[in-house]
């Protein structure tokens, strides 16, 4: 089992050094040298796990759809606002996320490996299928299509934020797009109870880093690690 839990551990150094080039560099330029001196591990370990570049590319984006973090709530449309929000913190912090946009917005890039925008429509679709039934939202609206537009207004956000001369706080932008479309997607009772703040951005966070912590705990209870 420790050895085991030492390839885990490997093969996500690896992949997070793919992540930091890629987010840097760009995918195109990057080089199987730049990630092997980021990650620190021979190349015989990192060809172990990962047998191409291409291989590494596919698994940053595999990592790129997520909801990691987003506790059960009782209104559902609060755990697809509660997604968007902690993507928007986590983004500009985790190199696997930045990569996996940038990518995505790299013509060439996508030609090679797609997107993984339709596993985020479909994803937020399911939500928005879930809420519908529950009567959070309009009865009148194409869950998928809403879907769609969210994610475009998502990647909008944070492409043209970046590319400004100002600095923004992704978290309060994103909130602030879901202030002006949740009207046209929640009905009244369930709007007024909704929480779209940075700060509900900030508490998620907290959520994350606990539940990973507990995962951390597991994995060594589970490996016999525990303090060692």
């Amino acid at each position: 089992m420790a050895r085991q839990e030492r390839a885990i551990r490997t093969r996500r150094a690896i992949l997070e050094a793919a992540a930091a080039v890629f987010a840097e560099r760009g995918y195109e330029v990057a080089t199987i040298s730049d990630v092997l001196e980021r990650a620190e591990v021979t190349k015989g370990a990192l060809y172990f796990h990962f047998p191409s570049k291409e291989d590494l590319a596919r698994g940053v984006l595999d990592e790129a759809v997520t909801t990691e973090g987003v506790r059960p709530q009782s209104i559902k449309l609060q755990e697809l606002v509660d997604a968007l929000l902690l993507i928007a913190y986590r983004l500009p912090r985790e190199p696997m996320l930045s990569a996996a946009l940038r990518m995505a917005v790299d013509l060439e890039s996508r030609r090679l490996f797609g997107t993984r925008w339709p596993d985020w429509t479909e994803l937020l679709a399911g939500l928005l299928r879930e809420a519908r039934e529950r009567g959070e939202t309009h009865p009148h609206l194409d869950e998928t299509e809403v879907a769609r537009i969210i994610v475009c207004a998502w990647t909008g956000v944070r492409v043209v934020t970046e590319g400004l001369p100002e600095e923004y706080d992704l978290p309060h932008e994103i909130a602030t797009m879901f202030q002006m479309m949740l009207p046209s997607i929640a009905v009244p009772t369930v709007l007024a109870r909704l929480e779209v703040t940075s700060e509900r951005a900030t508490r998620l966070v907290a959520n994350l880093a606990e539940d990973r912590l507990k995962q951390e705990w597991d994995v060594q209870q589970d490996t016999g690690t525990v303090g060692s």
